[in-house]
């Protein structure tokens, strides 16, 4: 697969690739912290009518005027949805809702406009809706890094100010920060990472591409600058092994691959992802269980034995199966490994008895302790 990068077209896709992973990763994190998940969708189908707005203006499918139109319109839809939560009773997934319907209704009425007409060059314009990567052209990459340079420096100059208004914006109002001003930047910027990604996975992919490495990324780190780089370096390996799994089969589209490809990775960082992984959270949840178990069972022996007046008293396993209800055997084994109880003979007729040893009694009467249930004397 690594012959493949020898290709120029599969180069100069592979690099927007990369614009691609920088810019969504790093811009994804604010719009997945901020719980605006939905934005990156809203202005991914605001885009499209600005596609076919800077169409008309060219006259061709120039992707400077293109991805110029995309941005104006996404950033128009994302300040109507910060106005009209702001100074209107409506909630923000509801302005949500009507910016994206309405914008993709409005993009989808010019795109059948624009095919109407006569003029050869729209053909393959509808492409922006699902990505056509392989049309890339070097010259396009310049405007694609351009773009994704401006949001890093951006992120740069302001991490302090976006850090802030992510995390507290109220804190952030009171030393006199400008919140309004620094989230809508923050909500353009987004559309920055939506505008890059048109060209690859399209109007309808791109959500994905903006909120799924930081997603990822969130699963594995605490804190905000590790979780940037991590959703940066997960953003461009989707990219890279999307891109040649594409080029190495016969018509395969890229944008869906990208996409498959880093849904794969946040599945993998919901599952495995050491402490918020839910198969580590199902692991702690049965060691807990088994030491809730096991503490249960030493404090019921060592009360069983302050009743007899004798701290070796044999309890008879089946007693204690018919007080819990359930088969102790697997508890008092695990017990019996930890050196907190030893098995008793008894009367040959009945069944197997356990005693609590020295250690077992004391763990029990630290447990009770640790409670604040007074232990028997």
């Amino acid at each position: 697969m690594l012959e493949l990068l020898g290709n120029f077209t599969v180069q100069t896709v592979v690099i927007g690739a990369v614009f691609l992973g920088i810019a969504s990763g790093l811009l994804g994190c604010f719009a997945v912290l901020r719980q605006q998940s939905l934005m990156g969708d809203t202005l991914a189908h605001a885009a499209l009518p600005g596609v076919c707005i800077g169409f008309l203006i060219a006259g061709s499918r120039h992707l400077g005027w293109i991805m110029a139109g995309a941005l104006g319109t996404a950033v128009v839809a994302a300040l109507f949805v910060q106005m009209v939560t702001r100074h209107s009773r409506i909630k923000t997934d509801a302005g949500l809702g009507i910016a994206l319907s309405v914008s993709f209704a409005l993009g989808v009425v010019l795109l059948t406009y624009i095919q109407g007409q006569s003029n050869a060059s729209q053909g393959g314009l509808d492409s922006f809706l699902f990505g056509q990567a392989a049309a890339t052209q070097r010259e396009d990459l310049w405007f694609m890094g351009g773009v994704t340079l401006v949001a890093l420096v951006l992120v740069m100059l302001c991490w302090k100010q976006f850090k802030l208004v992510t995390f507290d914006p109220l804190f952030a109002g009171s030393i006199g920060l400008p919140v309004v001003v620094l989230e809508s930047v923050l909500t353009s910027m987004i559309a920055l990472a939506v505008v890059v990604g048109l060209q690859m996975v399209g109007v309808v992919l791109m959500t994905a591409m903006v909120i799924a490495p930081a997603v990822a990324a969130r699963q594995w780190v605490k804190q905000l600058h590790h979780m940037v780089i991590l959703a940066v370096v997960f953003g461009i390996i989707s990219g890279v092994i999307g891109v040649l799994i594409s080029a190495s089969v016969r018509h395969l589209a890229t944008g869906p691959v990208v996409v498959l490809v880093i849904s794969a990775i946040v599945a993998v960082s919901i599952l495995l992802s050491p402490g918020r992984g839910v198969l580590w959270s199902w692991i702690h949840r049965q060691r807990e269980r088994r030491t809730i178990g096991q503490r249960q069972m030493l404090t019921t022996m060592y009360k069983l034995a302050a009743h007899h007046d004798d701290p070796y008293y044999p309890v008879e396993r089946s007693m204690l199966d018919s007080f819990y209800g359930v088969r102790t055997d697997a508890i008092l084994k695990r017990l019996h490994n930890q050196g907190h109880v030893a098995p008793a003979s008894h009367m040959p007729t009945e069944g197997i008895h356990w005693t609590l040893t020295d250690t077992g009694y004391s763990e029990a009467v630290r447990i009770l302790q640790s409670i604040g249930a007074e232990p028997s004397p």
